[in-house]
């Protein structure tokens, strides 16, 4: 079996599942006593989340029902950056969320080196936003899938075009 295997490592933002867990979320704020008459708010604007509540303490009790919808529907939130939290009118707090979508070069180069340490006897090539893996041995493959899972790095990664 000399024939090349290969897999792609991406770190994408499922964009439709994010926006059924913000409707979950906002479904609960409506719902929830402790928002009765807050001007609590989650809107997508692009790659990015817009908070906004009547204070600091009820923008993180949004965060939470937010992150844990998210993860019921399996978006990564890892993959999101926080942002400081600003005055708004009326009385309200704002909180920008970027969404990281793709590898950026020092994730890969780290992600890279990773796969290189490992000893493994595989490639790694850097293509834009995401990294190919291949090797003969699907094995060792799977152990780069495995290793890269315990790495505990700050973006969310998954394995596609696993072939």
């Amino acid at each position: 079996m000399s024939s090349e295997s290969s897999f792609d490592i991406v770190s994408k933002v499922d964009m439709q599942e994010l926006n059924n867990a913000i409707q979950q979320a906002e479904r609960e704020i409506e719902t929830r006593f402790d928002f009765k008459g807050s001007k609590s708010s989650i809107k997508l604007e692009n790659e990015e989340l817009v908070l906004v509540s009547d204070d600091e303490y009820k923008l993180n009790s949004v965060i939470d029902i937010l992150q844990s919808k998210m993860i019921k529907r399996g978006v990564p939130i890892k993959n999101m950056d926080y942002g400081k939290i600003q005055s708004a009118s009326a009385n309200t707090v704002r909180q920008h969320v970027k969404l990281k979508q793709g590898i950026d070069q020092e994730h890969s180069k780290k992600i890279n080196i990773l796969i290189r340490d490992s000893k493994l006897k595989v490639k790694s090539l850097i293509q834009g936003d995401q990294i190919r893996v291949s090797g003969k041995s699907r094995d060792d493959l799977q152990a780069v899938m495995n290793l890269l899972r315990g790495a505990n790095l700050p973006i969310e990664l998954q394995f596609t075009n696993y072939r």
